[in-house]
């Protein structure tokens, strides 16, 4: 006899960049691009304590994000 579970997973079909809105296709749950995702969930100190707050930037507009940036971000290679 067999017995058999049910699994409900979630994959990644597409991302969509908050700010431009171009869409990123996924294969097999990946992007096909390169992502920028944000996930932050504010804490005590904050006007926005308690929330959270999530976002997808495509490359280009992290990069044109990163150009406003007084000070420049660390990056290594």
């Amino acid at each position: 006899m067999r017995q058999y579970q049910t699994k409900e997973t979630k994959e990644i079909k597409k991302i969509i960049c908050n700010k431009c809105g171009r869409e990123i296709k996924a294969v097999n749950g990946r992007p096909e691009k390169g992502v920028f995702s944000v996930d932050q969930t504010w804490g005590y100190f904050s006007n926005k304590d308690g929330e959270r707050h999530s976002f997808d930037l495509c490359e280009s507009c992290y990069d044109e994000l990163l150009k406003t940036f007084l000070i420049p971000a660390e990056i290594k290679e």
